[in-house]
């Protein structure tokens, strides 16, 4: 059902038609319009149930208790809210519970800053969560009932990133997915274990050290099998709706020499700019690291290996090499390929085709370079 719409309602309405049975928000810019529109629902009963919280804490807190007990859980947040959920993030994961969240990034303070990057959920990186990134507002619609369906399956929470206000904001034509549509890929939730006092379990429990690190052992082993999960159920995605989506893009790479990796929205600006320098006979491309937790090493390697590539990312990790730049090297320890960094975008400033376009001019040097963009 093609809608012209605002992004953060047409994620609303996926989420809704994905029956989460517990809501659990606290509004925060640039994610409020969701968390309006899931209350709306609520109160046409659409949401069998809505907590309106006093804070973020209390709004994951809230679903870790729903999820244990065997509820689909859903809640939305951005910036500063993502940061005060920090440590239940971290229990949501370690008790494997499939929590699904729409993050809208936002800058973090301080100075205060409402505007978009994606410095919240990439300080997040280590807390166990999936973490997938949409490069418009039709993507970030699909992902949702795809990220409820591979949490579901990994026993993992997972996050859907979308850049705030750039894309929450953005008015638009997207294919909402109905709800008997919606079915049909997604099925009831129904986990194993639960809690249930006819059949009584602990979850989230003491461990000493002869048990702890097999804990975290087995998380990472988790989330690494996350990455086969997410390749099938988005093509599982892709055959019933014609949208298939795997845990990267790799956009005219194959024969690239200069190719620009991102995540978020600058990817389809990067897109639109690499098809410009084609048709000037440029060999450029563009790869977008859809999915950064679990990160797609294997991936990245075969697309990237001997090329000429320029990380641009919004975030920053303070007295070391920026976090994506970071992860692509490590990926690409051992070949020849050259990587540059630019960090641009902080805070709202926008990443613009022409400086996309001399970002792809700069790599022509060949020499890596590591810049502030704006």
């Amino acid at each position: 059902m093609i809608k012209t719409i605002e992004g953060s309602r047409a994620i609303a309405e996926q989420a809704v038609y994905c029956e989460p049975e517990v809501v659990a928000c606290y509004p925060i810019t640039p994610s409020t319009h969701i968390a309006e529109e899931l209350a709306k629902y609520y109160a046409n009963g659409a949401i069998k149930k809505f907590i309106a919280v006093e804070a973020e804490f209390s709004a994951i807190s809230a679903l870790i208790g729903a999820s244990a007990a065997g509820a689909r859980t859903f809640s939305t947040t951005s910036g500063q809210g993502l940061l005060l959920m920090h440590e239940p993030l971290l229990a949501a994961s370690g008790m494997r519970l499939p929590i699904v969240m729409v993050v809208a990034n936002r800058a973090v303070s301080s100075p205060l800053n409402i505007w978009n990057d994606e410095q919240d959920t990439i300080t997040q990186r280590d807390a166990g969560w999936i973490q997938l990134y949409a490069k418009n507002n039709q993507e970030a619609v699909d992902l949702v009932p795809i990220a409820f369906k591979v949490a579901e399956q990994a026993m993992l929470p997972a996050m859907v990133c979308l850049d705030g206000f750039i894309l929450t904001h953005a008015v638009e034509q997207i294919d909402i997915i109905g709800k008997e549509d919606v079915k049909k890929f997604l099925p009831e939730f129904n986990p194993e274990i639960k809690l249930d006092p006819e059949n009584p379990v602990s979850l989230g429990v003491y461990a000493g050290p002869a048990h702890y690190q097999d804990f975290r052992k087995d998380l990472e082993e988790g989330m690494q099998e996350a990455k086969k999960i997410i390749s099938k159920e988005g093509e599982n995605f892709g055959e019933l709706f014609g949208k298939h989506y795997n845990l990267i893009l790799a956009h005219k790479c194959e024969d690239a020499e200069r190719i620009i990796v991102g995540i978020g929205s600058l990817v389809d600006n990067a897109i639109e700019v690499a098809n410009e320098l084609r048709e000037k006979g440029e060999k450029v491309g563009v790869f977008h690291v859809r999915t950064f937790r679990p990160f797609p090493r294997e991936e990245i390697r075969k697309e990237l290996e001997g090329k000429i590539v320029g990380v641009i990312e919004r975030d920053i990790s303070l007295g070391a090499s920026p976090p994506i730049y970071s992860e692509v090297s490590e990926a690409m320890q051992g070949t020849q390929t050259i990587i540059s960094s630019f960090v641009g975008g902080l805070g709202g400033k926008t990443i613009t085709r022409p400086i996309i376009r001399n970002a792809f001019e700069k790599l022509k040097q060949k020499n890596p370079v590591r810049e502030w963009i704006s």
